[in-house]
């Protein structure tokens, strides 16, 4: 009579644990996301001279969007 409620606790500890499959499905996720990762690492940067338009001389040359339509906001 002593073992029995050890194993009533167990599976009552049980239940509330995903099933397998959950955890296959999160180690699949895993698996991908690392040899994604690696991969990206083997190649390089996408672009390593690829400097932003803040970095321009241009003080204001960007396009506003006039004639397209969009009043942009204002």
């Amino acid at each position: 009579m002593e073992q029995t409620p050890a194993r009533r606790d167990r599976t009552a500890f049980l239940r509330y644990l995903p099933p397998p499959a959950v955890h296959g499905f999160v180690l699949l996720l895993v698996l991908i996301f690392a040899g994604a990762y690696g991969a990206g690492a083997v190649m390089g940067p996408v672009a390593p001279g690829l400097v932003g338009p803040a970095a321009t001389d241009d003080p204001g040359g960007g396009d506003d969007g006039a004639g397209t339509g969009h009043s942009g906001g204002h």
